[in-house]
């Protein structure tokens, strides 16, 4: 008679499983909780007490560390001397283990969790036993996920459990033990930085394709999930979420937790395309929009407040691929919902994000850093010109660090109060990311009241120069280069002011 070995902590499915186990021949051990449920559901099963000719003890820490279970399962069936040892011990093989192991998961995010109590949630016999199991996956079944249970019947009814099968679920039970070390591991460790790093991530979705049709792609959430996260997005309408759409999703997403006002944001590839704020949703809208009504086709949309019907209204008449909002008004989901392809989130926003590693990939490893949630104010601000700035533009000196930070490096910002008016990305040199930025914002309004805000230092002074000489009044940046003097001399020169932030805010 073959056997399984059953102790799970999740019984979804359990009765039903074990009957059909039973019908195919399977003699059943369990443990505990399990052995509890299956004797109230009127099956025959052996207790592991009785296996293991020894009692649970120590409140239930130990009742399967022990030789007559792990040799029933570390046995190799081809080799004659394995067989022979466990005959002279009286060993009877265990030929499947079911396993889900203690919720620690569940436990650590509870309110008010103790670390005792988390602690006692730590499994230690189920993923011994899985890993013995998956080990000797060429005589032992080693099943870890309630959702196999059907399959792994149909399988044993038509006689199809093969090598690549049995070599599956050994790979799903060492991916999951992996998972729920590197878990515990993540919460008993207080080194920011440990030698090893471990980061339990849970799969999301597959992805049609990645950022080109010809990459494979799939999307992983943290185990722990946030809840200010596109993988945690209601979607309310629309289709799946592709790769691109996620990036950039999560670049609105961390734009707009920036700012407590009535806000819009508007993203292109991962970068800034608009940003608005005003008095209503509609207003901050109009701005956002105003501010480059060009690169936002076929963009995405962040927005802080409900969307209600005028906005939508607006948003309808041009093509976008994301809105995320907290929530929409009956009638502006009904406006935007007309759009089959449209997709619609709602998040819960926040401008308190936490602060977590940041994982990057490179060739032959990782790189990690903190987030860059830096406040910025104007008690960090140092006036290093003659010429003071106005209040009005040191309001858009902070708008405009605010959004600075979240454009790819050489990043520069051109800016009045609550509107972004130009954006100079990602250029080699400094300079060109100036002269995009002025001149994208040239063609706006208001052109005496910008500022210009750039990620970081200029190396030189013709950045300072060419802001002046083409209408910029105001100029924040970091400081820090060993030619600021240079810098600031041409700004008393020109008559414009010069402050600088004290921080650097590289995106690469």
């Amino acid at each position: 008679m073959t056997r399984a070995l059953l102790s799970v902590s999740d019984k979804t499915g359990l009765v039903p499983f074990a009957e059909k186990l039973v019908a195919l021949g399977y003699e059943l051990v369990s443990t505990g909780g399990t052995h509890r449920v299956l004797a109230a559901a009127g099956l025959d099963v052996i207790a592991i007490d009785d296996v293991t000719d020894f009692p649970e003890m120590l409140d239930g820490r130990v009742k399967t560390l022990h030789p007559r279970v792990h040799a029933g399962l570390l046995a190799r069936r081809d080799l004659p001397e394995h067989m022979a040892k466990l005959a002279e011990f009286d060993i009877t093989p265990i030929d499947m283990v079911v396993v889900n192991l203690y919720p620690f998961k569940s436990t650590i995010q509870k309110d008010g969790v103790t670390e005792a109590e988390a602690i006692e949630n730590i499994d230690i016999g189920g993923p011994s036993m899985l890993r013995s199991a998956a080990k000797n996956f060429a005589g032992v079944l080693p099943i870890v996920d309630p959702a196999d249970y059907d399959v792994v019947v149909d399988k044993l009814q038509s006689g199809s459990v093969d090598a690549d099968y049995r070599k599956s679920l050994a790979a799903k039970v060492f991916q999951h033990t992996a998972a729920y070390d590197a878990l515990i591991a993540d919460y008993l460790t207080v080194s920011e930085f440990p030698n090893n790093l471990t980061l339990p991530y849970e799969k999301f979705d597959d992805m049609r394709y990645g950022e080109n049709p010809h990459q494979k792609a799939a999307a992983y959430k943290t185990a722990l999930p946030e809840d200010y996260s596109v993988l945690n997005a209601n979607i309310l309408h629309g289709k799946q979420l592709s790769y691109n759409n996620i990036r950039d999703a999560d670049a609105a997403l961390r734009i707009i937790a920036e700012f407590e006002e009535t806000t819009v944001v508007t993203v292109k590839h991962m970068n800034p395309a608009g940003i608005g704020q005003g008095s209503t949703i509609e207003t901050a809208w109009d701005k956002a929009f105003a501010a480059d009504d060009v690169s936002i086709f076929g963009g995405i949309v962040a927005l802080n407040r409900e969307v209600d019907a005028a906005t939508a209204e607006k948003m309808h008449a041009i093509f976008l691929e994301i809105i995320i909002a907290p929530s929409f008004t009956p009638e502006a989901f009904d406006i935007l919902s007309a759009k089959k392809n449209l997709r619609l989130l709602t998040v819960p926003f926040t401008t308190t994000v936490p602060q977590k590693l940041e994982v990057s990939s490179v060739l032959g490893g990782v790189v990690v850093q903190e987030r860059d949630l830096y406040t910025e104010s104007k008690a960090n601000f140092e006036v290093v010109s003659k010429v003071q700035p106005t209040e009005a533009q040191l309001r858009a000196m902070i708008f405009a660090q605010k959004v600075v930070k979240h454009v790819k490096s050489n990043a520069i910002i051109v800016a009045r109060d609550g509107q972004t008016l130009g954006m100079g990305a990602g250029q080699p040199n400094r300079i060109d990311s100036v002269v995009y930025a002025i001149q994208k914002a040239a063609v706006k309004s208001g052109f005496d009241e910008a500022v210009l805000a750039s990620d970081a230092f200029f190396p030189m002074d013709d950045s300072v120069q060419y802001a002046a000489e083409n209408g910029i009044r105001a100029v924040v940046e970091p400081g820090g280069s060993i030619k600021d003097k240079d810098s600031i001399a041409k700004a008393d020169e020109l008559g414009i002011a010069l402050v600088f932030s004290g921080t650097r805010h590289f995106k690469h």
